[in-house]
């Protein structure tokens, strides 16, 4: 061997070496994740920020209702660049299933991160976070002893005394929805029909609005999701935290059928270009670091069971919740449309 072959084979030996040696200094990943999200939450640009400074993987996002995330993924079939679609209501998630969209996420990480009863039976979409449906009570008018179960706020007792956002939001469609499966049709139209007649103004704004009704005089309770009392408590705005101080927290039915819980929630997208970016971000979302996070900042509560829960959320007291499969949400939304119409819920 001459000496221009030895220099050429130890040239690339050292490029060898220092490739090698470059893989083991820099554990980082490379590349990019498109995530859909129809959640519009500070808490989530600040882990899609984290996850980036600890993986490398760039995160790009694109918001907007989950509606119209849905039809622009059907729309742009397989050439679409979304990789993970999140939205904030299990019957929303379950739609995207049945449509087609998602595809099974294979992580022992997010199984072991992720309780099953929070998750797709298929594995197509995971809970990222809970947030319950509760009664929201003025301290000074109203004793949690004289509430009980979403059922009584249709009695003659709450008459002109009840506040609550639209039945176009999705939170009180699956509400309804959740009703119909437990309790079917004919008994939650009549549940529709009296807590409408016990409204104490036309439906108007959303929860944060509700709260601040009943604070003001407009009712005495609101139906409402525990993460915004935790928000007003913790505005920037004083008027907001003085409104949060006078209600109190009563999670209903725990004698019975348990409390309406909805779920925020990612699905891996069938046709991802970046699958594995995807799954990397969804083990993220869902580990024990994230789900502090959430819980801290914007009160929702955590699916992973290791993850701290702050005082304030466990000064609310544990509860009993529906333990329905979020699916049903989605199958029965057509007929809580169609009950809250009937009984002129606006």
């Amino acid at each position: 061997m001459n000496k221009k072959s030895k220099a050429v084979i130890l040239l690339v030996v050292a490029l060898m070496v220092g490739l090698i040696a470059g893989c083991g200094s820099d554990s980082k990943s490379s590349g990019e994740v498109n995530v859909y999200t129809a959640r519009h939450y500070d808490v989530d640009d600040t882990l899609y920020a984290k996850f980036t400074e600890k993986t490398g993987i760039k995160v790009n996002v694109v918001q907007g209702s989950a509606p119209e995330l849905i039809e622009r993924i059907k729309r742009e079939g397989k050439s679409t660049s979304a990789d993970v679609f999140i939205t904030v209501d299990g019957g929303i998630l379950d739609s995207a299933k049945k449509a087609g969209l998602l595809q099974p996420i294979e992580s022992k990480v997010i199984d072991e991160q992720v309780q099953s009863d929070l998750k797709d039976t298929d594995n197509e979409w995971i809970g990222l976070s809970t947030r319950a449906r509760i009664i929201a009570y003025v301290k000074d008018r109203v004793d949690p002893s004289e509430l009980s179960t979403y059922e009584d706020l249709a009695t003659e007792k709450w008459q002109d005394k009840v506040v609550v956002r639209s039945s176009t939001n999705m939170y009180n469609q699956s509400l309804l929805a959740s009703m119909i499966a437990i309790n079917g049709e004919e008994a939650t139209e009549k549940w529709a029909a009296g807590l409408t007649a016990n409204l104490a103004r036309d439906p108007e704004g959303g929860d944060r609005d509700q709260a601040k009704a009943i604070v003001s005089g407009v009712g005495d309770v609101a139906i409402m999701n525990t993460y915004y009392v935790g928000q007003l408590l913790n505005s920037a705005d004083p008027e907001e935290v003085k409104v949060a101080e006078q209600i109190g927290v009563f999670f209903p039915n725990q004698e019975t059928t348990g409390t309406h819980i909805n779920i925020s929630g990612a699905g891996l997208i069938k046709h991802s270009k970046n699958k594995e970016n995807a799954i990397k971000l969804i083990e993220f979302l869902t580990d024990v670091e994230a789900q502090g996070i959430v819980a801290s900042t914007n009160f929702e509560f955590p699916v992973n069971k290791k993850a701290e829960i702050p005082a304030l959320l466990k000064s609310w007291g544990e509860f009993k919740h529906q333990g329905l499969d979020f699916a049903a949400y989605g199958d029965y939304n057509a007929k809580a449309v169609e009950i809250a119409n009937k009984v002129g819920w606006k």
